[in-house]
């Protein structure tokens, strides 16, 4: 099984309104932990787009748009995905995606791949979030006096990564820093369960 462990950075929260700046993603062997390939890359909108960007989130990525604009085009990237996904075999019963909130970050892939060729590609539609898996393993600790429970500690990957005394994502927020943060938290809460020294490194 593949993990496709994916995280993106925006320009504002409402997917009517703002779009998707960078996506950051690693293709990862769920036994072994082998990274198989990993793909990161700013996109570039119109300036009128650029200007309807919320400036909180902007504070927290910190992009520029003299960085922005000297991103790929949308469908640049999406064919780029695609052809991604058909090498590695990225499809339904073979692979899932894994996200800190897959809720934000699917509806804003959803701008650059749309559901109807996801579905002609036969994509997993499965996207699992390590704040539940955070959760059930909290919630069976607590019942054995063994820890804390979740709404306690808190569920964001910072908060997670405390619990585990793992440290914080790199700032300012960037795609692949998330993914790579959200990694090492999958391994610690999760882990890989036939992983072996040879396996190449999740950075």
């Amino acid at each position: 099984m593949i993990g496709v462990f994916l995280d993106t950075e925006t320009n504002g929260l409402n997917s009517q309104i703002h779009r998707m700046l960078e996506i950051a993603f690693k293709i990862v062997d769920l036994s072994t932990g082998e990274v198989k390939a990993n793909y990161q890359t700013l996109i570039a909108h119109p300036i009128e787009m650029w200007e309807k960007s919320d400036q909180e989130s902007l504070r927290i990525n910190g992009f520029l748009w003299e960085e922005v604009s000297k991103g790929k085009t949308p469908r640049h990237v999406s064919q780029t995905i695609i052809d991604l996904f058909t090498q590695w075999n990225i499809r339904r019963k073979k692979a899932v995606f894994i996200c800190q909130n897959p809720s934000f970050d699917r509806v804003f892939f959803s701008q650059l791949i749309d559901a109807d060729t996801q579905e002609l590609l036969s994509w997993p539609y499965h996207w699992l979030d390590l704040a539940s898996m955070y959760w059930a393993i909290a919630m069976k600790k607590a019942t054995q006096n063994q820890g804390p429970l979740p709404w306690v500690t808190g569920v964001s990957k910072d908060q997670i990564a405390a619990q585990y005394r793992l440290p914080e994502e790199k700032k300012p927020h960037r795609a692949m820093n998330g993914v790579e943060h959200l990694l090492l938290c999958y391994e610690a809460i999760v882990g890989f369960p036939n992983r072996t020294t040879t396996s190449r490194p999740l950075a």
